[in-house]
């Protein structure tokens, strides 16, 4: 376990790059696990994440050579079932996108999971894989929680389920219903959350030739049968979701900051931090590949934040919230209570510690500010966004933060700590890059 350490900043300036998008990189790399052939991912990003995907599509009997900054993914061709658990960490994603593919492979597999991830929905989605024709149920493994599928093929036909759990579900089945056996009808019960990432699924599976046909409200789901992955090469974007910390912290600070590596045409509802910024009084310029910012230290506006489809947004816009003049409210974000931490709990009890002015909500955060931070000893509640948001608090608190177990960072931003040194961030330790 490992601290790390920082001081109140009054400037930032410099140039850094977005780290690679975790949510491309994990799709990019399942769906070329499926191809007949051989695929490239350029760019990937490499985090403990992304790591228990590497070994989910490994076991299940992809070839995938890791030299330098490019993934080359020779496809499964046929699935194999796996010999031994596969080890899913606290990916939830990992778990969720290759629960219906072990579904496609001859004979069963067990997939165990970490702490966090056991306290993560997955009841919905193996409901819709039973309804199905998969056979997948919970079991314990060497007193660990565990999901074991049964193997043999998916049968397809009609599924429902409710939309505003959690979208990867539905990204699961668009992995692997295009290989099942009949064409998979998908019909949500609630509206979809988190629409952008199963746009960003559907974009990357129409590179390798898949169709899917989505209704405009997102509520129908139509998926035809016995289609045939191809290969692709593919460049993984820059990540919004990581960089609107850096953003953030630009944000709130006197500053003269560029991050590059943020293409503003590409699927991801994250970039949504930039009209967030932008509603809060913040000066903010989009170039072609990169987001330059000019913070003056002065107090933001108090904004309205629906997080319905941005629940990842949710930490970073509760600390802005806390250097804008006003009441802030973000709403509509129940489903934090089930990421890598209650994620309202965790925002709500470490930024009191530091004196933040925060109501909680069953579903929402209440901020009024401005808050007089100063600095604390915070858990982050081994959630990589928890401690990213408290650093970013830190850089407008009094004194100094220390926050504990830092090495969640990992899970997506292994270089975090490292790139707000290099901004000019009085950081001691949080050297985690790989």
């Amino acid at each position: 376990m490992t601290d790390v350490t920082i001081r109140k900043a009054e400037r930032l300036k410099g140039e850094v790059c977005a780290p690679p998008s975790k949510a491309y990189t994990q799709r990019m790399l399942i769906a070329s696990a499926l191809a007949h052939g051989t695929s490239t991912i350029s760019g990937p990003l490499v985090s403990d994440d992304t790591e228990a995907a590497l070994r989910a599509v490994k076991a299940l009997g992809a070839k995938v050579a890791t030299t330098g900054d490019c993934w080359t993914v020779e496809g499964a061709q046929p699935l194999k079932s796996a010999q031994e658990p596969i080890d899913c960490g606290d990916s939830g994603a990992t778990l969720r996108f290759t629960t219906p593919i072990a579904a496609l492979a001859p004979e069963s597999s067990v997939f165990v999971l970490g702490k966090s991830l056991e306290q993560r929905p997955i009841a919905p989605l193996l409901q819709s894989l039973s309804q199905l024709g998969v056979e997948a149920y919970h079991k314990s493994f060497d007193g660990r929680a565990a999901i074991v599928v049964e193997g043999g093929g998916i049968a397809g036909g009609k599924t429902f389920m409710r939309g505003d759990v959690s979208s990867q579900f539905i990204s699961g089945l668009m992995f692997a219903c295009p290989m099942a056996r009949a064409d998979t009808e998908i019909t949500l019960a609630t509206p979809l959350e988190s629409k952008e990432y199963v746009k960003m699924t559907h974009a990357v599976l129409a590179e390798h030739g898949i169709k899917i046909h989505i209704s405009r409200d997102f509520d129908y789901i139509h998926i035809p049968a016995n289609q045939t992955y191809k290969p692709c090469s593919h460049r993984v974007p820059g990540d919004f979701s990581s960089a609107a910390f850096l953003l953030a912290a630009s944000a709130i600070t006197s500053s003269d900051v560029r991050v590059k590596n943020l293409d503003y045409e590409v699927t991801q509802g994250d970039k949504a931090i930039l009209e967030v910024l932008k509603r809060m009084g913040v000066n903010g310029r989009v170039c072609p590949d990169s987001f330059e910012i000019e913070g003056n230290g002065g107090l933001l506006e108090g904004v309205d934040v629906d997080a319905r489809d941005i629940p990842d947004l949710v930490p970073v816009c509760a600390v802005l919230a806390c250097f804008a003049k006003g009441t802030s409210k973000i709403h509509d974000a129940h489903r934090l209570r089930y990421k890598e931490s209650d994620r309202l709990l965790s925002l709500y009890l470490e930024l009191t510690k530091m004196g933040a002015q925060i109501v909680m909500g069953e579903g929402s955060l209440t901020i009024n500010g401005p808050c007089a931070l100063h600095g604390a000893v915070v858990n982050p509640h081994n959630d990589h966004r928890i401690a990213m948001a408290c650093a970013v608090a830190a850089l407008g608190a009094s004194g100094e933060t220390q926050i504990q177990d830092a090495e969640c960072v990992r899970k997506s931003y292994p270089r975090f700590f490292h790139d707000l040194r290099l901004l000019g961030v009085d950081v001691v330790g949080g050297e985690f890059d790989r």
